[in-house]
């Protein structure tokens, strides 16, 4: 009976420890499991404020990335295009050397002083850029305050002022960062014939502001075009046709390849597909170009066949005509047909009824002032 005894308080304290051991390992588990939880929901805490701030900073810089990224596919099209026409114009430098454009000399380039169509201001089909309104309790804010290097905006310049087409493209703005793109974009057009380089700080300032919409870029482009900065004005037309679509402005653009010392590319954008679909005085105007590019390179002949179309018509007058008319007498004159380079120099000056050329004097010059 002893020996019965013993055995079963053995018995029975190796199941107490054993209890025991089973008990202080589902603790021990229990408070791993709350630690690991615990952890966990801390990690996903810091993952999400760490997003937070990241959705944050994106919002901010939203615009200046897609800047920079226009800027580095226009850098990347004309490394392309560099290496392509390189050994054309090695050939082609010996022909310009001493034809250097200057900026009151550009004849057969495009006309800067009638550009109030060309920043897009009469375009019915331009597209509607994107930038979403953000809002802070229920009220609308201007994301960007005014910087250091925005050029500041006269008190009596009203957003009102700017086009109604190109307002309603700046819808998706924010209203207050709408308003302050629209004063700047006023201003542009305002200073463009008496201080480009203003102009194009303004330009500039509603860049940064509402980069993803494209009539802001279009008209940023124009603006550079005028200010004579060859290389931003291509850069940012082109970013403006990849946003919008079209051939517009191709005239401004292969006058900007002209500024570069690049005549080749501007012929090859009046052989483009574009190029073709054009019309009207979008057409004479980039033939004007591809003439000039043509003169830039020395082949007058050929400037002359690119200006021969049916617009060549005597009995018309206005604008165009005077500026197809006085392109097509100066590639005539280089190309030594002196007599009829005076007869449509003539033709020129009556077409000009603003006066925008200096035809009657260049008649005169050939005359011999008589």
């Amino acid at each position: 009976m002893s020996d019965r005894g013993s055995d079963d308080d053995r018995v029975s304290d190796e199941a107490d420890r054993s209890a025991g051991n089973r008990t202080g390992q589902v603790d021990e588990d229990g408070a791993d499991s709350r630690a690991d939880s615990s952890a966990g929901d801390r990690a996903e805490r810091t993952d999400g404020e760490q997003n937070a701030a990241s959705e944050g900073r994106g919002e901010n810089s939203a615009d200046d990335r897609a800047v920079r990224a226009d800027d580095a596919r226009d850098s990347a099209d004309d490394d392309r295009s560099d290496r392509r026409s390189a050994a054309t114009d090695d050939r082609a430098d010996d022909d310009r050397g001493a034809r250097g454009r200057s900026a009151d000399d550009r004849r057969g380039g495009y006309d800067r002083d009638d550009d109030s169509r060309s920043a897009g201001y009469d375009r019915e089909d331009r597209r509607r850029g994107g930038e979403g309104a953000r809002t802070t309790g229920g009220r609308p804010t201007d994301r960007r305050n005014a910087r250091p290097d925005e050029p500041d905006l006269p008190e009596d310049v009203q957003a009102s002022d700017l086009d109604p087409a190109v307002r309603r493209d700046l819808l998706s703005l924010d209203k207050n960062n709408a308003e302050t793109v629209a004063r700047h974009m006023v201003m542009a057009v305002e200073l463009l014939e008496d201080d480009p380089r203003l102009a194009l700080a303004h330009a500039r300032a509603a860049r940064q502001r509402a980069g993803r919409i494209a009539v802001v870029r279009e008209t940023a482009g124009v603006v550079a075009y005028h200010a004579e900065e060859w290389a931003e004005a291509l850069s940012e037309l082109r970013t403006a046709r990849r946003m919008s679509g079209g051939s517009g402005l191709l005239a401004v653009m292969a006058d900007c390849e002209r500024g570069l010392g690049r005549p080749e590319r501007a012929i090859e954008l009046g052989r483009s597909e574009e190029a073709q679909r054009l019309s009207g005085d979008e057409a004479t105007e980039l033939r004007i170009v591809v003439a000039g590019a043509r003169m830039d390179l020395g082949q007058f002949d050929q400037a002359v066949v690119t200006l021969q179309t049916p617009d060549l018509d005597p009995a018309r007058t206005g604008s165009a005509a005077a500026r197809l008319f006085y392109a097509y007498a100066d590639a005539l004159v280089a190309a030594g047909r002196t007599e009829d380079g005076l007869q449509w120099f003539l033709n020129a000056a009556a077409a000009d009824e603003d006066g925008e050329t200096d035809a009657e004097e260049r008649a005169a010059e050939l005359t011999g002032g008589a």
